[in-house]
Parts: structure tokens; C-alpha cells; sequence
């Protein structure tokens, strides 16, 4: 079987390397031939990044590449289409452009694009885009159970599929702290999520004043925080999982409004599969990863202060809750156990097995 992953950007980006590109190999030992194409490539991701203006040129070479596989649909059985087709198309055009079964998968609240923000005012057109892409695939794989309950709306054969990593590349690394070291608070992510570390700006510097406090920052700009050590460094792809492995406590804040409740909590499947213990703000899919004992959540400064110092004074408790979250991801975020998963619901709506196939 012939499959064409549509995905929105090149390899560079997250969803690109975990939502598609990381099952083609174990696909391929199942009989599906997994294809992953981009629509904005890497240099589009860079420029992005550095703040720079994309040019017209570069859009309209993205569409043309884009254009060019569509082309060759005959070849496939079936699209995996992640997100949209084409920014600011009309969903009608998109699916007769497509011109194939489809599985939709979606890891972001991509619904709201186009109902708020600067692209609201498109809504009398485009509002109802994805709600129009779920209902007419052949099943959807959704990334979180926010995001599951809203495709359950449209279409009824919705597979609950999380975004995944590769235990056997995401492993722990033995820790042996230096007499006097620096607590290292860690978080890994990209300029646009970056933001969403000022909530923690105020606790660290409290803490900071108690002792010695290393932030480091992969991905993204830091805010300068008083007596704090803040270390920005540049994502790599080689580098991710011995730079995590750096990290005594993995953190990721959240707002809690609608976008973030459609996260799915990547960053912690990513510090709990190295056996970082984590702070998490209880929003959407945080809530649903951490679970249980396997991590701590703080919703205001204070509590983010009071859960970054029980786990700087208690070294023990850091051991154990990072052993839990690495079993936690191991059984549940692994790619190891959500292979089978995507494997069957594409040979199911491929086959049209499924209550909403064409």
C-alpha cells in the first residue's frame, strides 16, 4: 500500500519528524509505504525563526512543489493530510485538489485559526475549514483527547493517537551531580511557544536568590531573570536528547485558553522518555501525560516556587518521579506502541472500513 503524507513543513519542524516522518520505517516492515512530503520547506522554518520576511517567490515555489505531487495522486491509495493543504484555501478546493481518500491528523487546535486571532476576520470563509477536513476524511487521528472529543463532532471514527518518540533513541542518562553544581531548570521548544516561559521568570528568581540556578533554554529567548544563569542554545536534532539529559527539572508552562488546551504535551513526553522529573501547568494534555505520581503541576507563581523547590531539596523525589515518567511514556507515548495504532487505521480507511468511508 501507497500512502502520501501531506505534511505542513519540511523535516526541520516537530510535526513533520513525529507526527509522520519517524513511522515510515516501522510502517514499511508492515507493508505501507509511507511517502512525506512538505509544503514550506526548512529555509522557510529558518527565515521564519529569525523573524524574517517570507517572500512572495518562496510561497509560490512552496505551492508549485506542492502542486507536483498532487499530481502524481494516482500513485497512492491513500493521503494522510496533516493540518491543511494550502493556508487560506477553502476546504471544497482543498479536497478536490487532493483528489484521494484521506486519514486527517491534527496535534494543534488548527480550528481556531481562522475564527480569532489577525486570520478572524476570514471566518465568514474559511471559519468552518477543518470542521469541513474532518468530516469528509475517512478517519482522524487526533492528538490529544481535546482534540479527539471536537473531531467527534464531525466524524465518528476518531483514533486517539498521541504525538510519540522513539524510546530507544530517548533514553536516560545516568546522573551525577558535582558538588556545588547549579540546579538545572530545563525546557526545549521553538520561538513562537518561547513566550510562555515569562510565567516563570518570578519563581526563578526567588530561587535564584536562595541558590545557585541554571535556566537553560533550547529552542527559544529567555527572559533575563535576576540571579539566575540563563543558557540559550540553538535546537539540533542531533543534540535534543543529550541536551534534555542536562536538565534536573523539565518544565512546561502553559496559558489555559483554548489554542494551549489543544497542545499535546510534547515537551514532556520528551523530558519524561530521558527520565526527567517535570513541572507542568494543568492545561489540556499536561493533565493527561503527567497523571497520577509521575509529575508536578503548578498553576500560579507560588506553587511553581513551592513544586521548584521540593524537587531541588529532595533529590530522591526528582529519581523517582523521572523513573515514573520514563515507564509512563514507555506504555503509552511510545513509537513503539502507537505504530500498531496508525498501521491499522490506515489499513482501515484505506479499505474503507469505517463508518464514514466515502
Amino acid at each position: 500500500m501507497k500512502v502520501l503524507g501531506l505534511a505542513l513543513y519540511g523535516p526541520l519542524a516537530a510535526s513533520h519528524r513525529y507526527r509522520l516522518g519517524q513511522y515510515v520505517p516501522g510502517l514499511a516492515r508492515l507493508g505501507i509505504d509511507l511517502e512525506v512530503k512538505g509544503l514550506l520547506d526548512d529555509d522557510y522554518l529558518r527565515r521564519r525563526f529569525r523573524g524574517e520576511r517570507v517572500s512572495p517567490a518562496v510561497m509560490l515555489r512552496a505551492g508549485i512543489r506542492r502542486l507536483a505531487h498532487l499530481l502524481r495522486r494516482a500513485e497512492y491509495d491513500l493521503a494522510i493530510l496533516y493540518g491543511e493543504l494550502f493556508p487560506l484555501m477553502p476546504a471544497g478546493l482543498e479536497k478536490a485538489l487532493l483528489g484521494l481518500p484521506y486519514v486527517y491528523d491534527f496535534d494543534d487546535a488548527f480550528y481556531l485559526k481562522y475564527r480569532s486571532g489577525r486570520l478572524g476576520r476570514l471566518s465568514p470563509w474559511l471559519g468552518d475549514k477543518f470542521d469541513r477536513l474532518i468530516r469528509d476524511a475517512r478517519a482522524v487521528a487526533a492528538g490529544n483527547r481535546t482534540l479527539a472529543e471536537y473531531a467527534g463532532r464531525y466524524n465518528p471514527n476518531v483514533r486517539l493517537l498521541p504525538t510519540v518518540v522513539d524510546t530507544a533513541r530517548y533514553r536516560p542518562r545516568r546522573r551525577v551531580a558535582a558538588a556545588g553544581a547549579p540546579l538545572t531548570v530545563g525546557w526545549i521548544g521553538s520561538p513562537s511557544t518561547a513566550a510562555y516561559l515569562q510565567e516563570l521568570a518570578e519563581p526563578l528568581s526567588v530561587l535564584g536568590r536562595e541558590g545557585a540556578v541554571r535556566w537553560l533554554v533550547i529552542g527559544g529567548r529567555a527572559p533575563r531573570v535576576d540571579g539566575v544563569e540563563v543558557v540559550e542554545l540553538d535546537w539540533s536534532e542531533a543534540g535534543e536528547v543529550e541536551a534534555i539529559n542536562g536538565f534536573d527539572i523539565g518544565v512546561m508552562p502553559l496559558p489555559d485558553d483554548p489554542w494551549a488546551r489543544g497542545k499535546c504535551a510534547f515537551k514532556l513526553i520528551q523530558y519524561m522518555a530521558c527520565g526527567v522529573p517535570v513541572i507542568a501547568s494543568p492545561v489540556g494534555a499536561n493533565v493527561d501525560v503527567v497523571g497520577g505520581d509521575r509529575g508536578l503541576v503548578a498553576s500560579t507563581p507560588q506553587q511553581w516556587l513551592e513544586a521548584l523547590r521540593q524537587l531541588r531539596d529532595r533529590p530522591e523525589r526528582r529519581r523517582t518521579l523521572g523513573a515514573a515518567g520514563r515507564e509512563r511514556v514507555v506504555e503509552h507515548y511510545s513509537l513503539a506502541r502507537n505504530l500498531p495504532e496508525l498501521a491499522a487505521l490506515i489499513s482501515e480507511a484505506a479499505e474503507g472500513h469505517c463508518p464514514c468511508a466515502d
